[in-house]
């Protein structure tokens, strides 16, 4: 019986008849369901991502659930792989334009049928020797495949099987009495489309919409949910005496909505409204008057160029008019009770510091999406170090204050051997190659709504007019606007954009921040990203809502840019300068709240990847600008744990530049030299060995002999009874570690005298370091590595203290994980076969400059078997080999641990365990003629789909 359906039978048996029993591959029957951790979309992804063919019958779609797969039917159509789908026009649900959208798809071909009560919901892969499929509730519609709460069930069976089969039979049955999509159609459907059907299911949504309207606009704005929890932290603020409060909320999340409400809430007699453009300033009163419909007009006042209304109730100034002497000084210091600075990271400036010093008001806020330092202010010293909310864009996001995007990362045009210097030519920038290339693409990725209306990002002035130029000669309208253009001329383009009497509007940086077009349907990048502030920032201009508007597209044109690394960074909002959380995200971005989706097309992503891995996250600047971020927040000296309650760097990228914390500080000048050269070294070894937190044991014992000496018998005890998956094997490795006796003698140069001894059967500190806890900051430091520990335990490891499955672990992390007596992660190299376990080390992709003597051709044949190579000069006869070979004779556990590239460092992902397949030996040989044993190995877990498809 062939492994393949051998493993379905186990997979049936476990989803039909035995829930407890073992299987192998990824056949289990399974229900999908959307929640946080999983989606529905996330298990079609990789279905096509590993499929030759696909077929998917579904009654509804709509633009924005075509959307989250479209750079994945783009990746399949350069792979050759192609798909059908059938869907109709029940109810009038698909739109004339969704229609138009699935045209574009070259490598799928679309029907139609005119069943009467066509509901189907299924999707089917086709895979090499078996068939996978889906079937349930889910149309392809963003909502149903990352939101709804649906039931769907994935089924994998052998492609002889009667169900699949019957189930193919049924789609080819459907598809021959169909017919094909095609332009003609289209336009005669828009022609009878009517939204009938739809107006009589949402008739009374829409009557309900339009009523609270109307209540909102003549009656009190109700907070939503986020805006109830920063509105009650405000007051708790207030309530404990504070005077200064900061909001930080990610663009378009109803900063001054949020604003009005708590000055609705406070009550001033006279309030004050800062902003840095009149623009700002015109939104934010008609803001305020819909919090405040029963204010009278004349209690809103202005204080510009034109304007003076000096007795307004609600006063809202431009900081150009307000921060002359002439003017602030007709007020009194405290003659406004409530005073509000919008974009408050610009309060550093001058202009701005005179007015924040000059007036005294009972409650200052502050809001801004970006509050890091700009220069030698802290904003959040500046506001007394109170933050009273913080709402980010994952949270808005999930909480629906935000227009859902689909992001695109495509591939940039690029000229044969063209240099980086050449990437920034203007003649390049603008040729009409790169031209048409960012046409078909924007073309393809398409926009919410009947009207483009588009912003682009580009990296010079000259080439936003010379691309503004080329657009339109091809028929899209489009103009470049810079800071060169006079502000009323911004506004008649920025009018124009808005009515759809232009496509685009193309510049530079001067709509990063302080511009509100909520009727921007598509953002295109067409500049490297240097900054994932101002990558957000020119993300966050499409995000407001707007009618007719269900999702904005972010299109990011991504080239050979040093800088790529960036996006990962910008998109995760993962500040932890950690390049395998980047990697992480890369392999599965279908975890991002609500419906919004990112996606990158395979060149564009494999760009970032060669980013990350020769970039060099841990350079002291980006370690001393993480620090100074944090110590601005909290304003104080911060520990490690602090960047950890912060969501800053993480620990680890420091001690990857410096041995310890302490040195980090001491060679920036941030505090005196106090400790001595063993206390020092003692923190690198509790910074390398400790905080990484791979066995809460080590962490346990540790904290037990600081507290108290104690016996072997009474430890021993102890750490049994709080560690219910350990034996002595475990706590005598830690011992080992604590007292040095693991490593190779030489290891106190690094590290110093050991940090416990035994005296008359007792285990207890070492003297130095039992005194050297009596200081206060290398006790505070101490104290501050074991919290890491344990954080790091808890959130990598589980509170376990054995090996992860898919966590990355290094060579010395598996000596210890083990239990080996010695540490000899020195001696495993590729594999060694020692206390009965046989890990194996495995770099998947090898350098091309590797010597013949290495390059063995290790291969996943699947996510269950991987044909691995022995070391060269090796035979079916070497005693190495035959041991190999009965592996599981001499109860000898195989683990394997692969990484993708050398270049990812000393960790390697552990995909579990492995036996070897009897039969699959082979003698072979090197490129140099060196003789090779080769053998398949079978896994004992089948691997997780995106880690395989990133490794693969």
């Amino acid at each position: 019986m062939s492994n393949l359906i051998q493993d379905i039978k186990q997979s049936l048996y476990k989803g039909f008849i035995d829930k407890d029993s073992s299987h192998k591959g990824n056949f289990v029957p399974r229900l999908l369901v959307n929640n946080k951790e999983e989606n529905v979309l996330s298990t079609i992804i990789d279905q096509l991502h590993n499929c030759q063919s696909f077929c998917i019958s579904v009654a509804f779609i709509t633009e924005s659930g075509l959307a989250s797969l479209k750079s994945h039917f783009y990746d399949l159509s350069k792979k050759g792989v192609k798909g059908r789908i059938i869907t109709s026009n029940y109810l009038g649900f698909n739109s004339p334009k969704m229609f138009e959208e699935l045209l574009k798809l070259e490598n799928v071909e679309v029907k139609l049928t005119n069943i009467e009560g066509f509901h189907a919901k299924g999707y089917i892969f086709e895979h090499h020797n078996h068939t996978s499929f889906i079937i349930g509730s889910s149309n392809l519609t963003s909502n149903a495949l990352k939101l709804n709460y649906e039931h769907n069930l994935f089924l994998s069976t052998h492609k002889n099987g009667d169900l699949v089969n019957n189930i193919k039979y049924k789609f080819d049955e459907l598809w021959d009495s169909s017919f094909s999509l095609t332009n003609e159609w289209i336009n005669e459907y828009k022609q009878s489309f009517e939204y009938q059907t739809l107006q009589k299911v949402f008739d009374n949504t829409v009557v309900q919409n339009s009523d609270i309207k109307k209540f909102n606009e003549s009656k009190l704005i109700k907070p939503n949910l986020m805006q109830e929890h920063a509105l009650k932290s405000l007051e708790s603020l207030r309530n404990v005496g504070e005077e200064k409060g900061l909001i930080i909320s990610a663009t378009g999340t109803g900063k001054t909505i949020l604003c009005a409400l708590d000055v609705r809430a406070y009550s001033p007699d006279k309030f004050l409204f800062i902003v840095h453009n009149e623009g700002i300033l015109n939104r934010a009163i008609e803001e305020f008057k819909k919090v405040f419909p029963y204010e009278d007009e004349s209690n809103f006042g202005l204080l510009t160029g034109k304007r003076k209304d000096h007795d307004a109730k609600f006063l809202f100034a431009t900081i150009q008019t307000l921060s002359k002497k002439e003017n602030y000084k007709l007020f009194n210091s405290n003659h406004f009770d409530y005073i509000v600075f919008d974009e408050a990271h610009r309060t550093a400036a001058s202009s701005y510091q005179k007015i924040f010093n000059y007036f005294k008001p009972n409650f200052l806020l502050g809001m801004t999406a970006t509050p890091e330092r700009t220069d030698e202010l802290n904003i959040f010293e500046l506001f007394n170090y109170n933050i009273a909310y913080e709402i980010r864009l994952q949270e808005a996001l999930e909480s629906n204050i935000l227009c859902p995007f689909h992001y695109f990362g495509v591939t940039d045009y690029i000229q044969n051997e063209m240099s980086q210097e050449d990437a920034f030519n203007l003649k390049y920038l603008a040729s009409n190659e790169r031209v048409e290339h960012i046409i078909k693409k924007t073309n393809y990725y398409g926009y919410s709504g009947d009207v483009l209306k588009g912003l682009i990002f580009v990296s010079s002035r000259g080439e936003a007019y010379q691309l503004a130029n080329q657009l339109s000669k091809r028929g899209i309208s489009s103009v470049g606007l810079t800071g060169k253009d006079s502000i009323a001329y911004r506004a008649e383009t920025i009018q124009q954009l808005k009515e759809g009497s232009i496509n685009y509007i193309i510049t530079v940086d001067l709509f990063n921040e302080g511009i509100d077009i909520p009727e921007i349907n598509q953002v295109v990048m067409l500049r490297p990203t240097k900054s994932s502030i101002i990558f957000i920032q020119q993300l966050g201009r499409g995000l407001r809502k707007s009618t007719n508007k269900e999702f904005v597209t972010v299109i990011d044109f991504i080239g050979n840019y040093k800088t790529n690394y960036m996006i990962p960074i910008a998109l995760s909002g993962n500040k932890s300068q950690n390049k395998d959380n980047y990697r992480k995200f890369l392999t599965d971005t279908t975890v991002l709240n609500g419906v919004s989706t990112i996606n990158f097309e395979e060149v564009a992503k494999n760009k970032i990847y060669n980013s990350l891995d020769s970039v060099k996250l841990n350079q002291p600047k980006l370690i001393k600008e993480a620090f100074n971020n944090v110590k601005d927040r909290i304003g104080k000296l911060p520990l490690l744990m602090d960047f950890i309650n912060n969501d800053s760097i993480d620990p680890s990228v420091i001690f990857s530049r410096f041995k310890n914390y302490y040195e980090f500080l001491i060679k920036n000048k941030i505090i005196e030299n106090e400790l001595s050269i063993n206390e020092f070294k003692n923190l690198t070894f509790l910074s390398r060995q400790l905080t990484p937190g791979l066995k809460k044991v080590d962490i346990d014992v540790l904290k037990e002999i600081i507290q108290n000496d104690v016996t072997y018998e009474n430890l021993t005890k102890k750490m049994l009874n709080i560690n219910n998956d350990i034996s002595e094997y475990d706590i005598n490795t830690s011992l080992s570690i604590l007292d040095f006796t693991f490593f190779k003698k030489t290891i106190g140069k690094t590290y110093g005298l050991p940090l416990i001894q035994y005296k008359d059967n007792l285990i207890c500190l070492a003297n130095e370091f039992k005194e050297a806890l009596n200081k206060p900051l290398f006790n505070t430091f101490i104290h501050d590595l074991i919290d890491l520990a344990n954080y790091n335990n808890d959130r990598y490891q589980n509170k376990k203290n054995s090996l992860i499955l898919y966590n990355k672990y290094s060579r010395e992390d598996f000596v210890k994980l083990l239990n080996w007596d010695k540490d000899e992660s020195g001696t495993i190299n590729g594999y060694r076969m020692k206390h009965r376990t046989l890990p194996l080390f495995i770099t998947y992709d090898k350098h091309e400059n590797i010597s013949d003597n290495t390059k063995y051709d290790d291969e996943f044949l699947s996510q269950d078997e991987l044909k691995w190579y022995t070391r060269s000069n090796r035979k079916l006869t070497s005693p190495e080999v035959q041991n190999i070979l009965k592996h599981e004779e001499s109860n000898t556990d195989m683990y394997i641990f692969v990484k993708k590239r050398d270049d990812e460092g000393k960790y390697f992902y552990y995909l579990g365990k492995a036996k070897y397949i009897k039969g699959t030996e082979k003698q072979d040989y090197m490129p140099n003629g060196n003789s090779v044993v080769t053998m398949h190995l079978s896994m004992n877990t089948s691997i997780r789909d995106d880690i395989y498809r990133y490794i693969t």
